[in-house]
């Protein structure tokens, strides 16, 4: 691929995307994504006052998922704003920084909301991140993915709620990211796959496949939706000030590093061992939406994701949770990459389903 004059993603291609116009299919997708962005047939008001008719008579009337990060945290004041009766749901996966803690605390506190905080068990964790480390494979935080739609899902069935509110946005994270640099969210059967193949035994983690999401959104009638991206001009600068002027938010270097683990994963182990830096697609994100320059960006790529001082103790703490000594997070770092597909999966069933459920709930 010719070098695009808009995002950073030269030299990608991707089997997903036809051949553009503009030459660049990473631009020309996320251009499609915030077009079918302004053909969502409501606005924020009448998602509120669906919310507010559905949960009536509940204790909650939704669930907002927080991490810490900054697009979490605003989609929970904004319900809160709206009159809403949120539910925060946050995951503690033993990896939060203290940082991610610190806002989340103060966060709640100034908005007098409920938070409830689901602990995996550590040494089970632990054990499944030791086999997604034997496997080779790219999506680590797969394991952490995965369980935050189990954990939000099966507290909307406990409490009756059928609205979960989510921080994903086009603004931010409308740029697709490139086939090969993660997993389908949804694939539980790929980690009991990778688990059963590395003698971990899976009791408490709480998996969660693309079967129970189609059960939960078409029978439960349980619906996710992206505030998000139907308020106007959704910008990550005016919302950071806004979080740290009303709320003592306190930013981070970069997206996503609320946790410890996703800090060391994305600064270290995936350019490392996979030669992949996210920074390309976040920056090109922030580009193609208006809120910084590509200067600006190919600035920023110039710096080290980390600071020496901070990976560092990262590479310690990493090392420490783990059990490992510094031979065997070089000897993961040097081997070969395999893929998630090597192993049982559920890509494809996953779309054939969908396909029957949405022409049996028509």
């Amino acid at each position: 691929m010719e070098s695009c004059d808009r995002c950073l993603m030269d030299g990608f291609s991707d089997t997903r995307f036809k051949k553009t116009l503009t030459g660049c299919n990473y631009c020309d997708d996320f251009l499609n994504n915030t077009v079918s962005k302004t053909h969502i047939n409501w606005t924020l008001d009448t998602l509120i006052e669906k919310i507010k008719k559905e949960g009536k008579g509940k204790k909650y009337d939704c669930i907002v998922g927080v991490s810490g990060g900054v697009d979490s945290s605003y989609v929970l004041k904004l319900a809160k704003q709206k009159g809403l009766r949120p539910l925060a749901v946050h995951m503690d996966n033993g990896w939060n920084s203290n940082l991610a803690q610190k806002n989340i605390e103060s966060l709640v506190n100034s908005l007098n909301v409920d938070l409830y905080t689901y602990v995996i068990n550590w040494e089970e964790y632990r054990l499944l991140m030791k086999a997604f480390f034997h496997a080779d494979v790219v999506d680590v935080e797969l394991l952490y993915d995965n369980a935050m739609y189990g954990v939000n899902y099966m507290l909307a069935r406990k409490h009756g709620i059928k609205h979960i509110l989510g921080g994903m946005n086009v603004a931010t994270e409308g740029l697709s990211i490139p086939y090969e640099w993660n997993w389908f969210k949804l694939d539980g059967l790929n980690i009991k796959s990778i688990a059963k193949k590395y003698g971990v035994k899976i009791k408490n983690f709480p998996v969660y496949t693309a079967q129970k999401y189609l059960r939960d959104s078409y029978l439960y009638g349980i619906k996710w939706h992206n505030p998000l991206d139907i308020i106007d001009e959704y910008n990550k600068e005016n919302v950071l000030n806004i979080l740290e002027n009303e709320h003592g938010y306190i930013r981070y270097k970069y997206k996503h590093y609320e946790s410890v683990f996703t800090r060391f994963y994305q600064g270290y182990i995936l350019p490392e061992k996979f030669k992949i830096d996210k920074r390309k697609v976040h920056l090109s994100n922030l580009i193609l939406t208006g809120q910084i320059s590509k200067k600006e960006a190919l600035q920023t790529m110039q710096e080290s994701p980390y600071d020496e001082e901070q990976f560092i103790k990262d590479r310690k703490f990493f090392l420490e949770k783990m059990n490992w000594d510094i031979s065997e997070l070089n000897q993961y770092i040097s081997r070969e990459r395999s893929e998630h597909s090597d192993y049982r999966n559920s890509r494809k069933q996953y779309f054939a389903l969908l396909g029957y459920y949405k022409r049996f709930f028509k």
